[in-house]
Formats: C-alpha cells, structure tokens, sequence
C-alpha cells in the first residue's frame, strides 16, 4: 500500500498528486480536487484562509488512509492538503486513490474527503467583504 500526505502553504500540484497513486495494476484512479468557489450561502466569498494543528492532521490523515485501506481494496492514497491565504480558484484539497477496479477508488476515494472534512483539525476562514467566519472547525 503506498500512501502520500502532505499538507503545504504552498500551491498543489494535481498532477504529482495523480502521479504518486497510478502504478501498472491499477484499473482506476479516482481524484477529487476541492478548490475554492466563489460564494456560500449565498454570500460572496473573498478568499479562505486555512490553518492546520499539522502534526495532528498529518496522524488523523494517516488513520483515514488505513481505514479507507481496510474497508476497500485499493493501492495507493494520496492526500494534499493546502494551508494559508487561498484565492477563488486555487486548489484547497487533492485526494488521488488508485485501485483494481473503480468502484473501490471511487468508495474509499469520497469516505477519505468526507472523514477528512469531519476529523482533520484543519480550520478554515471564509472571508466575505463584511466580514469573516470560521468554518468547519473540529477537533
């Protein structure tokens, strides 16, 4: 099983990401990237800023993986996270997971964002013209 974390302040690069899950017995390589949009609940959105307790989230990442690797049966996880001041567009989250068949990268592929989004103790800042909330704070 080859597993990649990596939490950055710097841009991801998608492509690398892909690049470390694609071995020569996978049949599928599923990819979610996360990017930042343009409005939420209606509101304009700025920018997000991110802030990770990193060697934390680089443990809770770790347990998603060996979680995601004893429910389904897939080959490679990668998971890169972003960190700091992110503009409308930039990528926020890459997760790459390579499998024999497809329906094992795509299952464990959406467990690892939504566990991700739910136990990570990555925090992010919505930033709106009157104002700014955190969002999605946990643990």
């Amino acid at each position: 099983m080859d597993i990649q974390i990596h939490i950055s302040d710097k841009p991801l690069d998608i492509m690398a990401c892909i690049g470390q899950v694609t071995r020569p017995d996978a049949g599928g390589i599923d990819v979610f990237i996360g990017t930042v949009r343009d409005a939420t609940r209606g509101k304009a959105v700025l920018r997000l800023e991110f802030e990770s307790y990193e060697s934390m989230a680089l443990r809770e990442m770790r347990r998603i993986v060996e979680q995601a690797c004893a429910k389904w049966p897939v080959h490679a996880i990668a998971i890169h996270h972003r960190t700091g001041v992110l503009q409308i567009g930039d990528v926020a989250v890459v997760i790459a997971v390579s499998a024999a068949h497809r329906a094992a990268a795509f299952d464990a592929c959406r467990f690892t964002i939504d566990t991700l989004k739910q136990t990570v103790p990555i925090w992010k800042k919505e930033v709106f013209e009157d104002g700014e909330v955190w969002v999605a704070a946990h643990p």
